[in-house]
């Protein structure tokens, strides 16, 4: 089971800190070639699937970090497992602040074809990515350098 928990874990980060990867390095530089019109409708469609996917990683790491740091028992736990699940649920809170407030602006602009809107709102959740894209660079240093 503790091998089970430590996949899924990982699995889940991946598709989080990758999707932000794909994102911030990929996706937006490539939409950047397009007109507003049709660059923002497309990043809010994208954002939107992708933000599923996170909502469901979110869950599983909690569920698989919360059943490792009690198999183990919270005083036996690694320095580097305390510091991974602080970490997390920061990130946790600033993808919250991002969906429900820059994200749903952005599709507030979207619909109301405000592409200056739509624009500081894409650009916001690109500041808010990139921080929870280095936070989990923090978070796996301390899991693999603090046991």
């Amino acid at each position: 089971m503790p091998a089970l928990m430590k996949f899924l874990h990982i699995v889940a980060a991946i598709v989080w800190l990758g999707g932000i990867s794909f994102m911030l390095l990929a996706m937006r530089p490539a939409a950047a070639a397009l007109a507003p019109p049709q660059r923002l409708p497309l990043i809010a469609l994208a954002l939107g699937k992708f933000f599923t996917l996170v909502w469901l990683a979110i869950g599983l790491l909690l569920l698989t970090g919360l059943a490792m740091l009690l198999g183990v028992g919270m005083k036996n736990a690694p320095a580097g497992w305390h510091l991974m699940f602080g970490i997390g649920l920061l990130m946790f809170a600033l993808f919250g602040h991002l969906y429900f407030g820059a994200f749903r602006r952005l599709k507030q602009a979207v619909a109301a074809t405000d592409w200056p809107e739509g624009g500081r709102r894409v650009g916001q959740i690109a500041t808010l990515s990139g921080l929870n894209l280095a936070l989990g660079g923090l978070a796996l240093a301390a899991v693999i350098f603090l046991v």
